[in-house]
């Protein structure tokens, strides 16, 4: 077996879901309940396990923590900043989801709470999430038209 002298960082897929209720635009979040960022409100998601690709980890993830199965995922983009995350170094790769309507959820796995929120009514997010909510707002839209 090689082993490689460079330390490899840790890459996760994190969910950005849109869904309507009529005139609003809602975004599903969770309330971590570990840390770090414990009690703050995040997109889904989680470490991409060694098996999976990064849209399985994104579906996978966003099934465990809010109960939401989907079947197609759109790519926002990856996320690299150095210093993103406090644990270790971690890449994001992330995704979003469109669904036509709000539906049921629940919090679960690591996720404290699931809800959903009026996109025009953000609580402050965890780690880097509001660059993410707005690449991915943007990739959203273009998407749309």
């Amino acid at each position: 077996m090689y082993t490689y002298k460079h330390p490899h960082p840790a890459v996760a897929a994190d969910c950005v879901v849109f869904a309507h209720d009529g005139a609003d635009t809602k975004v599903l979040l969770i309330e971590r309940k570990n840390d770090p960022c414990r009690g703050e409100w995040a997109f889904p998601g989680g470490f991409m396990n060694i098996d999976e690709t990064a849209e399985e980890a994104a579906c996978r993830e966003l099934e465990e923590e809010t109960g939401l199965t989907v079947a197609e995922v759109h790519q926002v983009g990856a996320f690299t900043a150095v210093d993103r995350d406090p644990r270790e170094r971690i890449v994001s790769i992330t995704y979003y989801v469109e669904l036509p309507a709000v539906v049921a959820v629940r919090g679960a796995d690591d996720a404290k709470k699931a809800r959903w929120f009026s996109l025009d009514d953000l609580p402050q997010l965890a780690f880097d999430h509001e660059m993410i909510l707005r690449k991915a707002v943007e990739r959203w839209n273009s998407e749309r038209r």
